[in-house]
């Protein structure tokens, strides 16, 4: 949630933070500040809203420093206030702290804290830890003061501390949120993400839980809470720094929706053979033998992971003809779960750092299952605690709202689901080898859905100020009706709700009138038929019908008002790829009703990019 970096070198030491603290803007937040230590001061500036109030007052008082931190805060304890904003400071004023996650015993420590003496301002739990390293500082480093002050700590939280007492240092705390250091040229970062540093550095080291980053100008000591060295591994992330830029867009969103082509062709190429007709994913770590043994695939995810889990249940038990469950990463290690070394685990992040996604992927691995992360961070948590990964290369995703990370999701898990097919025989060659057919070519047929922009944006115009949507689809884009509403409701605000189109009738119909639009999707597929007879339930009820059909076929066309109502066609495909196809123009509508209504589209209220505390 909240953003974090930390710099040490030879460049000027406010832009550096500040430029990071603009790229790690998608996170969401909603105050920030900055503190650096120059001539043995620690020096802060802080404000309340966005990027911009911090930029002013450092403008009035500029600040000049030889290393410092950053932070973006998103309010958990405290309201949005210049007071409550990171970094925090001790009593001396000489040690400062900036902290995602929470702590969860902060209560008790601060009254501990206050019998001792100690002086707070805030009414946030980081400056705890703040006044919980001032106690424990004994003049043999601060990182030493860190170490026993983690004794007192309990939650999860990511932590880096600077002090004047001890120049030249950046300490870094992981236990749960994530934390990446970065190798430059004479110059090391610290950062909550990626993209704060991807402009100076794509050489970079992610901590794992429990573990710690002592940061100098000359290098940098990784070990855990004990103190004992920890070996590190190296990542380079291939990402090129201008794909976290807008390149001309109005907003990140509608550049990753426009993104899609190049993702779905980045997460495919090298992994299928059309000649061939198989399937290649080695990073999986699947053998025929290990394929063959499945008897089940459990698929842990939240949110708009959660929703391209529901496809690939669809996916994989078609395609591969093995049972699936699909759970909430929230819920599932609240249950008493059953799960066996006979199953497949798989757990879906765009980030690699869900926390709920990573707590469920613990709790099921007790049992001895094999693991499998679909991601698109290399080398974050959840790739390091799996067996096996599929990455999807779709690029860094900005906006907060997922849209080319979800169809790269998908895709991954068709992938997923013919490699299963493959090892145990269910699909022939000709069967796998149309399905890859389809997969190279799916990246055209999703720019020809993006050419019908300028129409979703005139849908948007009619319908933006609507009070309430629902969308409803059948089979496997049941769950593309879920995303479709969850996207509006996200960043327009609307209140939306997705549906089995089949349901209706149990409840939603009593909600139909003229002022309720139904988005219907509406595919030429098996079950065309019976949504046929949804828009029908809806059109003799008064309601307005926003259609997505097959190009071409007109069945549906006949039964709307070219007044009230709305058919967009989009191109054929097959069946199973036809989920990506239709979310594309939901992510359209859901973005331009969003524009219409003056939204922040990039950064939605309430909402982070990453959820990384529970």
């Amino acid at each position: 949630m909240c953003g974090i970096i930390g710099y040490i070198g030879e460049k000027p030491v406010v832009p550096v933070i500040l430029d990071g603290l603009r790229r790690l803007e998608y996170r969401g937040y909603d105050s920030a500040g900055v503190a650096v230590v120059h001539n043995g001061v620690v020096h802060l500036r802080r404000s309340a809203g966005k990027l911009a109030c911090l930029e002013e007052a450092l403008s009035l008082a500029p600040l000049d420093g030889d290393y410092g931190v950053g932070h973006t805060r998103w309010a958990t304890h405290g309201r949005p206030t210049e007071e409550n904003a990171h970094p925090h400071r001790d009593c001396t004023g000489r040690l400062v702290v900036v902290h995602n996650g929470i702590i969860e015993n902060y209560i008790e420590l601060k009254h501990e804290l206050q019998r001792e003496g100690h002086r707070f301002v805030t009414e946030t739990d980081t400056e705890v830890v703040a006044h919980l390293v001032e106690r424990e500082m004994r003049g043999d480093g601060l990182e030493h003061a860190v170490r026993r002050a983690l004794l007192s700590l309990r939650g999860l939280f990511a932590l880096v501390l600077i002090s004047a007492d001890d120049p030249s240092k950046i300490v870094a705390v992981r236990n749960g949120p994530p934390i990446v250091v970065g190798l430059g040229e004479g110059e090391f970062f610290v950062a909550s993400d990626i993209p704060a540093i991807l402009s100076h550095t794509r050489d970079v080291i992610f901590l794992d839980d429990e573990e710690m980053a002592v940061v100098t100008r000359t290098g940098v000591q990784f070990t855990d809470y004990a103190g004992g060295t920890v070996s590190k591994v190296t990542q380079r992330i291939l990402w090129d720094p201008v794909m976290a830029e807008k390149a001309g867009y109005k907003h990140f969103m509608l550049k990753e929706i426009f993104e899609q082509p190049w993702a779905i062709r980045e997460t495919v190429l090298g992994r299928t053979s059309v000649e061939q007709a198989r399937v290649f994913l080695d990073e999986a770590r699947l053998g025929e033998a290990a394929v063959r043994s499945i008897e089940r695939v459990l698929i842990l995810a939240c949110g708009t992971s959660w929703h391209a889990a529901l496809v690939g249940k669809f996916l994989i038990e078609q395609l591969a003809r093995v049972p699936v469950e699909v759970d909430y990463g929230s819920e599932y290690r609240y249950r008493q779960t059953i799960v066996s070394d006979r199953d497949l685990v798989v757990v879906i992040t765009q980030s690699g750092e869900t926390a709920d996604t990573l707590a469920a992927l613990r709790a099921a691995r007790r049992s001895g299952p094999r693991t499998l992360a679909i991601c698109n961070v290399v080398g974050s948590m959840a790739t390091r605690e799996t067996d096996g990964t599929i990455y999807t290369h779709a690029g860094p995703e900005i906006g907060v709202a997922s849209t080319k990370a979800f169809t790269a999701q998908l895709v991954a898990l068709h992938l997923l689901a013919l490699y299963l097919a493959q090892g145990r025989g269910t699909l022939t060659p000709e069967e796998i080898r149309a399905q890859v057919e389809g997969l190279t070519q799916l990246p055209l047929t999703v720019e020809k859905v993006l050419q019908l922009a300028p129409t979703i944006e005139e849908v948007a115009r009619r319908f933006h100020s609507r009070r309430d949507f629902l969308f409803l689809g059948r089979g496997i884009h049941y769950p593309i009706a879920l995303e479709g509403a969850l996207k509006l409701k996200e960043i327009s605000y609307i209140h939306a709700e997705g549906y089995p189109a089949g349901e209706m009738k149990h409840g939603p119909i009593a909600l139909i009138d003229e002022d309720l639009p139904v988005v219907a999707l509406a595919p030429g597929d098996h079950v065309f038929e019976k949504m046929v007879g949804n828009v029908q339930e809806v059109k003799a009820r008064g309601g307005c019908v926003i259609a997505l059909t097959t190009e071409g076929d007109t069945r549906i066309q006949a039964l709307l008002s070219p007044v009230l109502d709305v058919n967009l066609q989009l191109p054929a495909t097959d069946p199973l790829l036809s989920p990506v196809v239709m979310v594309v123009p939901l992510q359209l509508l859901a973005y331009y009703v969003a524009v219409r209504r003056g939204c922040d589209v990039d950064q939605p209220r309430n909402l982070a990019k990453s959820v990384t505390v529970e």
